[in-house]
């Protein structure tokens, strides 16, 4: 562990808490930041879904460009 001898100044029973509390802040922080900032993030988590683009089966599309057949 690189950071071995920082427990012999700052007990574990201390240290881990401030460090796990620190981590969970900052990605409350982020999250929080995501949330906020963005439009989409908000619709998706309350349900609203996405635009939809009508298309044309792909059949359809090969069967309208072909040009007409002469016998």
């Amino acid at each position: 562990m690189i950071y071995g001898k920082m427990w012999t100044v700052v007990k574990p029973s201390v240290g881990v808490p401030i460090f796990l509390g620190a981590v969970a802040v900052g990605s409350f922080c982020v999250h929080l930041a995501i949330v906020s900032n963005t439009t989409w993030v908000r619709g998706f988590l309350n349900g609203s879904g996405g635009k939809h683009v009508a298309m044309a089966p792909a059949a359809d599309a090969v069967v309208a460009a072909a040009p007409d057949a002469k016998k």
